[in-house]
Order: structure tokens, then C-alpha cells, then sequence
């Protein structure tokens, strides 16, 4: 298989081809376990979710934490 020169592509085109790789993984999920600390990390927070619902924050929070990480 031929290598991209990722570097060639311009910033659209990049992320049309992460987003073709990231849609061609998500076909075989069992392609990729979890780890046990992923599994472990990952029960509790769905089990929060089945009890709680889920817990909506507007974009424009979520972006102002980000930004306010220190």
C-alpha cells in the first residue's frame, strides 16, 4: 500500500480523510477491545448514564471550558 504525503493536503482535505479513516474503523468496532482500565473507566460512566439520562451542555459552554483549562 502506497503511503500520502499528508503534509500535501490541505486542512479540508485532511479531515475528509480522517473523517473516511474514522467512518471505515467504526465498521469494526470489535476490531478494537478495550483495555481493562478503558473498562473500567467506561462502566461507571454508563451506568451514571442509564440512571441519569443524559446531561446536555450548549456548545458554547463547552468551548468556554475549554478555553478556561488551565
Amino acid at each position: 500500500m502506497g503511503s500520502i504525503d499528508i503534509a500535501r493536503l490541505s486542512p479540508e482535505e485532511q479531515l475528509s480523510l480522517m473523517d473516511q479513516i474514522w467512518e471505515n474503523l467504526s465498521r469494526s468496532p470489535d476490531a478494537f477491545p478495550l483495555t481493562t482500565a478503558q473498562r473500567e473507566e467506561l462502566d461507571p460512566r454508563l451506568d451514571e448514564l442509564d440512571r441519569d439520562g443524559p446531561s446536555e451542555i450548549p456548545w458554547d459552554e463547552m468551548m468556554q471550558r475549554i478555553r478556561n483549562r488551565t
